[in-house]
């Protein structure tokens, strides 16, 4: 089982970790070293912590994920919607959209997606 919540700097790296994979772990810690300013050990505790979260795998000294970026985002943003708006995506959408202006293009989008949906395609 994957845990999904990730601090920003476990983010940062998931990030790092899905752009380069697969990634030897010396490549790794010179990816961190420019991109974070990190030392070794940093990277190695950072990598030790998301393999034990289940997001990671550093397997003879290569790094891979185990889920994609995208299914990843997808399960947080499924956790937030069942933990903060009691599994209703509709709140959730009037939360977001109470504070952030959709524009016309991106109505068009959602409305859409709502219609395929409402077809049976997905």
């Amino acid at each position: 089982m994957i845990d999904f919540e990730l601090g920003a700097v476990q983010e940062r790296f998931a990030d790092i970790v899905w752009a380069n994979e697969p990634v030897s772990s010396g490549d790794l810690v010179k990816i961190c070293e420019n991109e974070l300013g990190w030392k070794k050990p940093t990277t190695y505790t950072v990598l030790r912590k998301l393999s034990e979260k289940g997001l990671l795998k550093n397997e003879n000294g290569v790094v891979t994920t185990l889920i994609s970026k995208e299914e990843f985002y997808s399960e947080r943003s499924n956790q937030i919607v069942e933990e903060s708006f009691e599994g209703s995506l509709p709140a959730f959408i009037a939360a977001f959209i109470s504070k952030k202006k959709l524009t016309s293009k991106e109505a068009d989008e959602i409305q859409q997606m709502i219609d395929t949906f409402k077809k049976g395609k997905k």
